[in-house]
């Protein structure tokens, strides 16, 4: 046989080997996401996945119904950023670890509230027990501009310490607002 095409067959073998490797993998996941839930569980959920996908063939939601929803969804979150002053630019979760009854994620968040730009880094590790779900957040790192002030530096490893999440949300709220009312009133007086 003539080496190009020996290598052209090692080359499929080896595509089809890590294509084997990824769906292994892929349904390792999907495996461990349903031992997740019980039965009953997801059988409500096939149930109402197949109630919705018969109410979309029937028309029950038009495309204007659809559009409708999108700008009240859009209208709300207008109205929330607002009113709280923070507007995330960016999201992203990763699966860790999940078994039966654990499952801890890595989150990364960046965005602004008022004009402070922030990002955060975090682990949350949820954990069911029976139906209570309880969550906990660790490894939390916080990167802010914080170099006019160096109380917000002293706040932010504090944060990062404790790992109080709400609290982070609600002083950095309250702080960046009067930083924004500072801001302009020695805007005025120059």
């Amino acid at each position: 046989m003539d080496k190009s095409v020996c290598q052209a067959y090692e080359d499929e073998i080896r595509a089809l080997e890590e294509e084997i490797r990824l769906l292994t993998e892929k349904y390792e996941d999907t495996r461990q996401e349903s031992t997740f839930f019980s039965d009953e569980e997801i059988l409500k959920s096939i149930k109402s996945l197949q109630s919705e996908t018969q109410g979309e063939t029937k028309g029950h939601e038009s495309p204007s119904d659809l559009k409708a929803q999108l700008e009240s969804l859009e209208t709300d979150l207008s109205f929330f950023m607002t009113f709280t002053g923070f507007q995330f630019t960016s999201h992203s979760k990763k699966t860790v670890e999940k078994t039966r009854d654990r499952t801890v994620q890595k989150h990364r968040l960046s965005g602004k509230c008022h004009s402070l730009s922030f990002q955060l880094e975090f682990q949350l590790l949820e954990m069911q027990n029976n139906e209570k779900v309880s969550a906990v957040v660790s490894d939390l790192s916080i990167i802010m501009d914080s170099r006019e002030d160096s109380d917000v530096s002293k706040f932010v490893s504090s944060t990062e310490e404790h790992g109080n999440l709400l609290t982070f949300f609600r002083s950095l709220s309250t702080y960046a607002e009067w930083y924004e009312h500072r801001r302009r009133t020695f805007l005025h007086f120059k």
